[in-house]
């Protein structure tokens, strides 16, 4: 493969020249940030931890596990690569089925869902970039939906997150 001459890397984020110690590091083991009887997620990297450069999160969807609708994000780009079992994707026109290897890149503004449609449980890697601060939706996402309405809408919108179904006809 040919790689331009111009191949340009982005702005420096480091200025020294010696280099530092700063490397960070999860255990396998490690047990996750949030759990319910439906998923499981382990905040990989964050935000904070990445500058604000990517969020990764491991996200594990027991049987059944409904996911998320239909929605879109303004600022983010969103990546899905299936670790284990099979997730059905949503890429904005159709659902696909993941299995362990697969990867679905959904830039910003793309339509996309996912859910587990099996009887077996399903892992997959979520990647934010750039690194939105995910955490509080991942943590308050299941309150907020038992509460609905507006305050749901609202909550969403604060977090990236335009669901479809938030602006269907004479839902505004």
């Amino acid at each position: 493969m040919s790689y331009p001459e111009d191949l340009r890397y982005p702005h420096a984020r480091y200025h020294g020249d010696q280099g530092e110690v700063n490397a960070s590091f999860r255990p396998a083991d490690s047990p996750p940030e949030i759990s319910s009887p439906s998923a499981s997620t382990h905040y990989l990297a964050t935000h904070e931890s990445t500058g604000g450069a990517f969020g990764l999160y491991k996200v594990e969807l027991g049987p059944r596990a409904a996911g998320a609708k239909t929605h879109f994000h303004k600022t983010i780009s969103e990546s899905f690569y299936v670790l284990s079992g099979e997730l059905e994707l949503y890429n904005g026109e159709k659902w696909l089925t993941g299995r362990a290897g697969d990867f679905l890149y959904v830039p910003a503004g793309g339509l996309h869902a996912f859910r587990n449609a099996t009887d077996e449980p399903t892992s997959m890697l979520l990647l934010f970039s750039p690194g939105a601060p995910r955490e509080e939706y991942f943590e308050r996402v299941a309150e907020m939906a038992g509460r609905g309405g507006e305050e749901l809408k609202r909550f969403r919108i604060r977090h990236d997150s335009y669901f479809v179904e938030d602006f269907e006809p004479g839902q505004e």
